[in-house]
């Protein structure tokens, strides 16, 4: 992934890329970004391609009403 600083006025100008991190990410197609960015713009999210030794994963776990379990879980001592 890889970062240019433009500017717009006076007239258009591109900087020189720099690179932001580098490695190994799945690729679904052309047609589609294979990321999505933060709203703040600091972070991304990306897939990374299963290592051979590892598993895929064969459920996944979606938690409901997870600030109340957190709070189950994790008392604050607060009345």
């Amino acid at each position: 992934m890889m970062a240019v600083d433009i500017t717009t006025e006076p007239s258009f100008s591109a900087g020189n890329p720099e690179v932001l991190f580098q490695g190994a990410y799945v690729s679904m197609s052309n047609a589609f970004p294979d990321f999505d960015v933060s709203s703040d713009g600091r972070r991304f999210l990306m897939l990374k391609p299963l290592g051979e030794a590892q598993a895929a994963p064969t459920q996944i776990d979606v938690v409901l009403n997870w600030a109340e379990e957190l709070k189950r879980l994790v008392p604050t001592g607060t009345k």
